[in-house]
């Protein structure tokens, strides 16, 4: 198994996404440290990954929060001895911020998630890496999209935010490792499957003059391979990232577009 003996912090587990990659790292053989704002719903997952078999905590973590982060580490250090790999999927609810015209937005509005993305990230990623580099070993994986890299209409803040995201991983990678610590960033299209996708095709749709299923039909045309990611395939590709079979890996970004982004 690809994560066997690996202890994974995963922040904004309850989310689509990131309940994804959790069940992804549990059947490669992680120990999980769920969390989220949401205890109830972390819970739900780990225990449905302990019905599989696998082994996973929850806690109720605000990953905005540098207290609330650190102390959680502490715990998961005391218990489980290290640290092995630490992924942030948490997201932010894009109403209001996306599909509205940047000439149109306002200023609060444009600047809440370039603040809430590097944020959380800033906090858990460099609250991991502290223990990671003591210990001479970890991966830190991080999570934008292809607005990161395009010419995206209607995405408000959204792409600034992952652009700085991506430049803050590299950084970060490069401070970290002489440490023996990776750092990479995982970036994907859209992703039918998740709710967060199917409200914003709604929002995005109007302001293109098209119906949400004619959206998405322009979002896969547009990509190599004609069709979106799946969850499937990006919670895999973590797995791989975060296991030693990537262990040349670091300071990149893992390209899941199915061919929107040509590198």
């Amino acid at each position: 198994m690809l994560l066997e003996n690996k202890n994974a912090v995963i922040y904004g587990a309850a989310g689509a996404v990131g309940s994804a990659v959790a069940e992804a790292f549990a059947r490669e053989g992680a120990r999980l440290f769920l969390t989220g704002r949401d205890l109830s719903q972390v819970r739900r997952l780990a225990e449905k990954i302990g019905d599989a078999g696998g082994q996973a905590e929850a806690a109720a973590v605000d990953a905005l929060d540098e207290h609330a982060v650190a102390e959680h580490l502490e715990d998961v250090i005391g218990r489980a001895g290290r640290l092995d790999v630490s992924f942030n999927a948490v997201g932010l609810p894009q109403r209001g911020i996306q599909g509205t015209p940047l000439t149109e937005l306002a200023g609060e509005a444009f600047a809440r998630p370039i603040a809430f993305y590097t944020g959380s990230h800033f906090i858990t990623a460099t609250a991991a890496a502290r223990h990671m580099a003591g210990q001479g070993s970890g991966v830190i994986v991080t999570l934008t999209a292809t607005p990161a890299r395009t010419a995206a209409a209607l995405v408000g803040g959204m792409a600034p935010a992952w652009a700085a995201l991506e430049a803050f991983s590299r950084s970060l990678a490069a401070e970290l490792g002489p440490a023996g610590v990776r750092v990479v960033c995982l970036r994907s299209h859209a992703i039918p499957e998740t709710p967060l996708i199917v409200e914003n095709f709604a929002m995005m749709a109007p302001g293109a003059g098209v119906t949400p299923a004619q959206f998405r039909a322009i979002l896969e045309e547009g990509t190599m391979l004609k069709r979106l990611p799946t969850l499937a395939e990006v919670a895999d590709t973590a797995a791989f990232i975060a296991s030693d079979r990537a262990g040349a890996m670091t300071a990149t970004v893992a390209n899941l577009s199915a061919g929107g982004i040509a590198d």
